[in-house]
């Protein structure tokens, strides 16, 4: 370890123990004046859906809503995290979605006795009630947590019983993540991308492959999307819509042949948080009108 962050770990004032992995962990000796670090987008949005927006002192890169919260300092990617990075803004409190990294990134927090709240991350109504708890106890605050997952099962289950009673044929859809290089990248099974879909009352068009993965130009051909789902940021994820349905695994598709895509904000559509009712619903509008 390098000398100048082996000193950072013998002066910082932490006690506490490190908790990766451990949803269970509750924050007993919380206060007001904890400097709360949040990883990822969903539990940034939760904090400030407590209230508690005041004891965080900074967030990773995918934490972008409420626009307040780019005013926190940035310690960057969730999964490309620093040591330094992290340590330099002299956190009391980690509280991380799943998948923060690298291990080794962790290994030096765990030497440091950083507090670090793992939530975990499953796409569903009752993954997203316990992401809410799980922070709630972490911030020693579960009346809020309470009172924030009750609103959200009921919001929740709008969303869920609009998406039943759709009548028309469920439309299939297609979540392209990328079209880096003329390839497809798109979400298959057990992803946010599939689960967004179903909450909308939509059919994911893929059901070969767990997760993100490249797809053959036939491949894409056989998935016959009626709809094509995209973020709409730039870079690989802003293709337009005439380069977009000139490609040659889009353009035998149904989707195709209507001009049917859909963009939306991607903390917003795959984030599994406090928005994520209103983002099935936005959805599910947009596939079978208001």
């Amino acid at each position: 370890m390098p000398s100048a962050l082996r000193h950072r770990f013998v002066t910082f004032r932490w006690a506490a123990v490190f908790l990766a992995a451990s949803p269970g962990f509750a924050a007993d000796d919380a206060t007001d004046e904890d400097r709360v670090l949040t990883l990822g987008g969903a539990v940034t949005e939760i904090v400030y859906a407590l209230g508690e927006e005041d004891r965080l002192v900074a967030r990773d890169t995918t934490s972008t809503f409420p626009a307040e919260a780019t005013e926190l300092e940035d310690v960057g990617y969730m999964r490309a995290l620093s040591a330094e990075g992290v340590l330099s803004v002299d956190p009391t409190l980690i509280v991380s979605e799943e998948g923060a990294g690298p291990p080794e990134t962790l290994d030096l927090l765990r030497e440091a006795a950083v507090p670090f709240v793992t939530v975990p991350e499953t796409y569903s109504r009752e993954g997203i009630l316990e992401k809410i708890r799980v922070v709630g106890e972490a911030l020693n605050t579960p009346e809020k947590a309470d009172a924030l997952a009750t609103k959200i099962d009921a919001e929740l289950r709008a969303a869920e019983a609009r998406a039943a009673d759709v009548t028309d044929t469920p439309k299939r859809v297609l979540f392209i993540l990328s079209t880096q290089g003329g390839r497809i990248m798109a979400g298959g099974t057990n992803t946010a991308a599939q689960a967004i879909i179903e909450m909308s009352g939509g059919v994911n068009a893929v059901s070969e492959f767990e997760g993100y993965k490249q797809m053959t130009d036939e491949a894409v051909s056989a998935a016959a999307p009626d709809v094509i789902l995209m973020m709409d940021r730039g870079g690989d994820h802003g293709t337009g819509d005439a380069e977009l349905f000139a490609m040659p695994a889009i353009v035998t598709t149904p989707a195709a042949q209507t001009q049917s895509v859909i963009r939306m904000d991607g903390l917003y559509i795959l984030g599994f948080g406090p928005r994520t009712a209103a983002a099935a619903i936005e959805l599910n509008e947009k596939l079978y009108g208001g």
